[in-house]
């Protein structure tokens, strides 16, 4: 509690889904100094938004956890943008965070960084064996960036910028539209939303056979904040939640607590994404005490019965 009650922080997108989170989390660690810069007020693109943030807020610490991210549509559908945003957003940031005398810089990267053929589980020393899953690369690769920028950073300028890897999050509050939600809000919306209309069926992305690991939102918002209190290493650091499960199972277990009753079909002919994730989470219980907390099931049921209460 001591170490946030006088420190000033940033959480860039500290408004979305995994931000809120962190806020919660900072705040009931004694953190009463949090600015959240909103993007209409701040674009983290350009150099004089930025200068008027770190101006405005003079933080000790920023959590950079602002993205322009979305599914494998999303990703599809919009290369060139989620790369330039991504790197943009970040790169310059962290460099006028370094010339303004920011203490520290956490980086939030993603796990579409890793190789498409990635050993499982992930560890963080296989970051740069392969190239990332095609259809998330452009995104993956600009969030990788930002541990090249840290690293190098902290080697020529001692600059104290340290590097996250969450795995895929999920949980109350998530995003569900259609266009950009990730699998379980995606598969919630359509299963709730049958459900209610009476559909006989829904459509499913891929074969079901690619697997995910999943960690609840409010077990990522600790991991990141036990990492910004006590972290200083130059090392990548995956957050997850140790276990994997195949999109089939997944679309099952949904299917069950949702109350669908209907059929799944499956479309072969769209992407499954990267064939595999799961990630060695060592590193974060050695270094900084976190594992996750939350048990699946009972996640996946909190975020049925908030998406089933909201006004949609």
């Amino acid at each position: 509690m001591s170490f946030w009650a006088s420190r000033k922080v940033v959480v860039t997108g500290g408004a979305g889904f995994l931000g809120q989170a962190v806020v919660r989390e900072l705040r009931g660690r004694g953190c009463a100094n949090v600015f959240i810069p909103r993007s209409s007020c701040y674009d983290l693109r350009e150099k004089e938004s930025i200068l008027r943030l770190l101006n405005d807020a003079r933080p000790d610490i920023i959590l950079h956890l602002a993205a322009v991210v979305g599914g494998i549509g999303a990703n599809r559908a919009n290369p060139g943008k989620f790369f330039y945003d991504n790197l943009m957003m970040g790169v310059q940031l962290m460099e006028q965070a370094r010339l303004s005398g920011v203490q520290k810089f956490v980086a939030i990267g993603t796990i579409c960084a890793y190789p498409k053929f990635t050993p499982v589980p992930f560890k963080e020393d296989d970051l740069w064996n392969g190239y990332p899953e095609e259809t998330n690369a452009p995104y993956g690769l600009a969030k990788k960036m930002l541990l090249v920028q840290s690293q190098s950073y902290r080697q020529q300028y001692g600059f104290n910028s340290i590097y996250l890897l969450p795995v895929n999050l999920y949980g109350p509050g998530d995003n569900f539209a259609p266009d950009s939600s990730h699998v379980i809000p995606a598969l919630i919306k359509k299963c709730v939303d049958a459900a209610r209309s009476g559909a006989a069926a829904i459509d499913v992305w891929g074969t079901g056979q690619a697997t995910r690991e999943f960690l609840y939102v409010a077990d990522a918002a600790r991991g990141i904040v036990l990492a910004a209190e006590r972290y200083n290493g130059a090392l990548p650091v995956n957050l997850g939640a140790d276990f994997e499960i195949s999109i089939k199972e997944l679309t099952g277990l949904i299917v069950e607590l949702s109350g669908f009753k209907g059929a799944v079909r499956w479309d072969p002919a769209q992407p499954d994404g990267q064939p595999r994730r799961r990630l060695d989470v060592s590193r974060a219980k050695k270094e900084f005490g976190f594992s996750a907390e939350m048990s699946f099931r009972e996640g996946l049921k909190l975020t049925i019965d908030w998406y089933k209460a909201q006004p949609y």
